[in-house]
């Protein structure tokens, strides 16, 4: 049975989407069968796997409708990674489940068929606590919260966290915080530096040893419909996303990779 992870973050711009994106990708790559979720109306997670939101059903369909998410499921160009897509009508969505029985867990109800299928199922959270977000994390068994570092990095972050609390004690009590991961790092950037030791000071153990920097091939790689290890598997930004995926997957206790192996070294890869 597949562990749920949303991906969640109020704060727009801090790589949630890119996360998703390869985190999924690299978990495919590892031979962990992935379904990435996307539940923004944006689409990017959409787009950004190759396919044009306007011409296929998508998790509006799920959410309203009660469309068995299998006959909508995409293939990608990772042979283990499937994608879930959506679409602008998903802000809609929320006005029409507002009068709904379960209204919470229309989200759980979908992915519940199709858990068995895959080893992790990644969702891509809108920039919002609306009720598509409160539906993720419903059915997540953890999340997982992207933090840039950036000068407002903890900006809105007691607001989530107070809405993960509420989840917990109101509608999934086995909900966990899978961890914070750093996003969009500069070494070139003082400041930079600052965030991630003040973030580090105040969640301690919940922050990811993986660091995210910036990277062009990121920026790239969702303009070929690709995820960022498909599209440049030597760059900076694939083996930050590799690196991130196996320090999950030996958080979950789901790899036999040794501590030799634990992460791959930049100079390896250059």
């Amino acid at each position: 049975m597949g562990k749920i992870i949303a991906i969640a973050n109020q704060k727009g711009g801090v790589g949630k989407t890119t996360t998703a994106i390869n985190l999924g990708g690299c978990f495919g790559v590892l031979e962990y069968k992935t379904l990435l979720v996307d539940a923004d109306p944006q689409a990017n997670a959409t787009s950004g796997l190759g396919h044009d939101p306007k011409n296929n059903s998508n998790i509006y369909d799920c959410l309203v409708n009660e469309v068995d998410p299998k006959d909508l499921i995409l293939s990608t160009s990772n042979p283990n990674l499937d994608l879930l897509p959506s679409h602008i009508d998903l802000v809609g969505a929320e006005l029409e489940m507002i009068n709904m029985s379960n209204r919470e867990h229309r989200l759980k109800m979908a992915l519940d068929k199709v858990k068995d299928d895959y080893d992790f199922i990644i969702i891509d959270c809108s920039p919002s606590l609306g009720l598509i977000t409160v539906n993720a994390l419903t059915a997540a068994d953890s999340v997982l919260i992207p933090v840039q570092c950036e000068y407002f990095a903890l900006e809105g972050l007691g607001k989530l966290l107070n809405t993960i609390k509420i989840v917990q004690g109101r509608l999934n009590t086995d909900l966990e915080i899978e961890g914070i991961v750093l996003t969009m790092y500069d070494t070139r950037l003082r400041l930079a530096n600052q965030v991630v030791e003040e973030v580090k000071t105040h969640f301690q153990e919940l922050v990811f040893d993986t660091v995210v920097h910036r990277n062009t091939k990121l920026g790239e790689a969702p303009s070929y419909g690709e995820t960022i290890v498909m599209h440049d598997a030597s760059s900076k930004g694939a083996t930050n996303y590799l690196n991130f995926a196996r320090e999950i997957l030996q958080k979950n206790n789901v790899t036999k990779i040794s501590n030799e192996e634990k992460t791959i070294k930049l100079e390896d890869e250059l």
